[in-house]
């Protein structure tokens, strides 16, 4: 019998995860709940939404949120050369730093990328903060533990795929495919009238976040949902395609294999028709640019708009904004990337705003790593420790949590080639938007089995992010 079991199991994941990108098969596990929770029994009466935004390639985090007074300044110039910022550009005022008139516990200023006006604005304004020098931790570590060999570390420190992952799992121990996302939608999926699309909704396709045990993400593009190929498309052949799906649908089928898969297919054309006309239906007067990312968060937005439409209570938003990855050409790259992250998330305050949501949704960013702190020639290299933002009303916004590192190299942070050593472990950081999304005390321990290593007695919010 329980062979029998993982069989099945195994024929509908691999039967969504073939089709994910051109059709909805994915998006209808959503009806598999997963219900161990009391919110998920008894429901949620508020709406809740997390928008996640992983910076995909190692965001070069120390010149995003860079020291301003004069002391920190002058150190991080030397350490960063060729790629530190100028605090005052004497030849364009609008490449000046822009200071946030924020001071931290060992006196040192700081101050965001020219390239972050919006950002700026919505820190001084309290819907913004930045959690500082977090990464990947098993355990607490020292420089020691690190050289001697003593120290539990992540593994594939520096690897793109893992670190990657580990940020998504919150399991930087081991190598697994379920995220921290998707297991919250096994617990909060029934919490949602709708059964037909999933509490996760993903505009990057297939991820790790948010694939858990029984749920997986309902996949959107920027048009909307992603529907069978071909079951849209006017003419003959599409025509045909169409005919052909509608008649395999409405057969009965003895075998539960075909069944099931005929019922997956199914739920997922009825799923995306539902959406997509609850997302014509939404009109804003907020005013988003022709980019990637405003496009994406445009319809991020229509879709918490249509919230109630839809019948949901919880939702997880998961885009992944690529081309961090820069070895070479990093000032002109990055420049360009935190422009168009700022106009976007400028623009989703505003129709977050709009909707009168903004205490109801928070945005974070992840990336698998930072940068070094050390040049290479025209770039950086794969680093650890790194900086995050995390925006909306909830936010105790207009701080920087954990402690903004020393960047001289050799201090007792620096590993070497100036490599930091995370002070925030990400279960902190991850362990508070839990907390604030829904997740009972008790339960954190399985989404972060590490979690106590940090917290010995852990109270739902041990850094504070979020009211």
């Amino acid at each position: 019998m329980a062979k029998r079991l993982l069989s099945r199991r195994n024929f509908l994941r691999n039967t969504s995860c073939a089709a994910i990108g051109s059709t909805t098969l994915m998006n209808t596990l959503t009806n598999l709940k997963f219900i161990n929770s009391a919110a998920a029994v008894n429901g949620f009466t508020d709406y809740k939404a997390m928008v996640v935004l992983l910076l995909g390639g190692g965001n070069d985090a120390y010149n995003m949120l860079i020291p301003y007074d004069d002391a920190s300044h002058a150190q991080y110039t030397v350490t960063r050369s060729n790629l530190a910022l100028p605090k005052i550009d004497p030849d364009d005022a609008s490449r000046n730093l822009r200071p946030l008139d924020y001071t931290d516990d060992a006196g040192k200023e700081l101050a965001v990328h020219y390239a972050m006006p919006n950002m700026e604005t919505m820190f001084k304004d309290g819907n913004l903060s930045f959690v500082t020098n977090v990464g990947t931790l098993i355990q607490p570590t020292t420089k020691a533990q690190v050289y001697d060999g003593s120290a539990q570390l992540p593994l594939g420190l520096y690897s793109h795929s893992d670190q990657v992952m580990h940020w998504q799992t919150g399991i930087p121990q081991e190598r697994i495919a379920q995220g921290w996302g998707g297991k919250i939608a096994d617990m909060f999926n029934a919490c949602n009238d709708n059964e037909n699309i999933s509490l996760n909704l993903s505009l990057s396709g297939n991820n790790v976040f948010q694939t858990g045990q029984n749920t997986v993400e309902f996949s959107l593009s920027t048009y909307g949902a992603t529907e069978l190929e071909g079951i849209s498309e006017p003419w003959q052949i599409p025509t045909a395609k169409r005919n052909t799906i509608n008649s395999m649908i409405d057969q009965y089928y003895d075998d539960i294999f075909k069944r099931t898969y005929v019922d997956i297919v199914k739920v997922g054309k009825e799923g995306a028709e539902e959406y997509n006309a609850a997302i014509e239906a939404q009109n804003l007067t907020t005013q988003f640019s022709e980019n990637r990312l405003s496009e994406q968060l445009q319809l991020v937005a229509k879709t918490i708009a249509a919230r109630d439409t839809l019948g949901m209570k919880r939702q997880i938003f998961f885009i992944d904004y690529g081309g961090f990855d820069m070895h070479d050409e990093v000032l002109y790259t990055h420049e360009g990337l935190l422009s168009e992250i700022d106009t976007a998330l400028g623009e989703f305050n505003d129709a977050m705003t709009e909707l009168q949501t903004q205490d109801m949704v928070t945005t974070f960013s992840l990336s698998e790593f930072a940068r070094t702190l050390t040049s290479n020639g025209q770039g950086s290299d794969h680093a650890w420790g790194s900086n995050a933002f995390i925006m909306g009303g909830a936010v105790n916004g207009g701080e920087v949590f954990g402690t903004y590192p020393d960047l001289d190299l050799d201090n007792n942070l620096e590993l070497g080639g100036g490599v930091l050593l995370p002070t925030v472990a990400t279960d902190q950081y991850f362990g508070d938007i839990a907390s604030w999304f829904g997740v009972e005390n008790s339960e954190l321990i399985e989404l972060f089995p590490n979690i106590d290593n940090f917290d010995s007695i852990y109270n739902g919010n041990p850094l504070g992010l979020l009211m």
